[in-house]
């Protein structure tokens, strides 16, 4: 169970670094890179966390950047820099790279490499089940980082200081 923990707070605490790393390369005010790294922390450690509760990724990932899009908005009303300064730099580690390397490397397979069929055909499935895993968990982040700052305008937010 220790080792459990552990490996989650490992993953989450390079969630926040890589969060911090893609900050830095924005350009972000020095004064919002402890805030990335906590928020970065925050959904690394839901998604992993619910990932390790078989959950599937698309919605851990949904739900990690919907924490990041709701905690942002209120976090930048009192910090007086934009949301986007806090939403995007630790939702940016959450990119589905690995989807999208196997599905390129399935679609290259199939094309170039393999001539029997039975190989053919799980490459076919590889590239849509990995093509779509990586299309959903685009989305997810889109939707998860954006609604909150739909639903939680700039005079919503005010309210929630009252």
């Amino acid at each position: 169970m220790i080792e459990i923990i552990l490996k989650l707070l490992e993953l989450s605490f390079w969630s926040g670094i890589a969060a911090v790393g893609f900050g830095l390369l924005f350009n972000v005010p020095k004064s919002s890179v402890f805030t990335i790294f906590i928020l970065g922390f925050g959904a690394g450690f839901i998604k992993f966390l619910l990932i390790h509760f078989n959950v599937h990724v698309v919605l851990g990932s949904f739900l990690a950047a919907l924490f990041v899009g709701f905690i942002c908005i209120p976090l930048a009303h009192k910090i007086h820099h934009p949301p986007v300064v806090f939403s995007i730099p630790p939702v940016i580690p959450m990119i589905p790279g690995y989807f999208a390397y196997e599905t390129i490397l399935s679609i290259m397979n199939f094309i170039f490499m393999e001539d029997d069929i039975t190989k053919r055909i799980t490459l076919i499935d590889a590239i849509f089940t990995n093509g779509f895993n990586m299309i959903f968990i685009l989305i997810a982040l889109t939707l998860g980082v954006s609604l909150p700052m739909i639903l939680l305008t700039k005079n919503t937010v005010k309210k929630l200081d009252n």
